[in-house]
């Protein structure tokens, strides 16, 4: 199956649209901009993909969920939605179903363009307390 995305990006504080054409039997990406330029990126599932395109292209920033800092797929979101499908996660807080978020729904704040930025998020919410959550709403 092909899904054709449309993404905004920013490059050089300019905003224009993108294409990521998403190739399910063969887990890849297809990155288009307006000016002609295209390259495919595969990996074991879409959020590696982006994480891959993003890379590769540190002067543009993604306006999506995928590029948020905090927002990282489980194990099961992988399997599931082949990486479509990841957590906006909260320190201190357990991801719930209502976390999950399409990676290329729109976004503006807290983008990096860098995965390990996003693996070292991940590892800090593992690390985090969230034992205590929500007592406060429990009062």
């Amino acid at each position: 199956m092909i899904n054709l995305v449309h993404v905004k990006i920013n490059v050089d504080g300019q905003q224009e649209d993108a294409q990521l054409v998403c190739e399910s039997s063969a887990v890849s990406i297809m990155f288009t901009r307006k000016n002609g330029y295209s390259k495919s990126y595969s990996d074991r599932n879409f959020y590696k993909c982006f994480g891959r395109v993003r890379e590769d292209h540190p002067d543009i920033l993604f306006l999506c969920k995928g590029s948020k800092i905090n927002v990282h797929p489980s194990s099961m979101s992988s399997q599931m939605t082949l990486g479509l499908k990841a957590y906006e996660l909260v320190l201190g807080k357990s991801a719930e179903l209502a976390d999950l978020v399409y990676i290329f729904d729109y976004e503006e704040r807290d983008l990096t363009n860098k995965p390990k930025e996003q693996e070292e998020f991940f590892m800090q919410w593992i690390k985090s307390d969230k034992t205590s959550e929500n007592l406060s709403d429990k009062a």
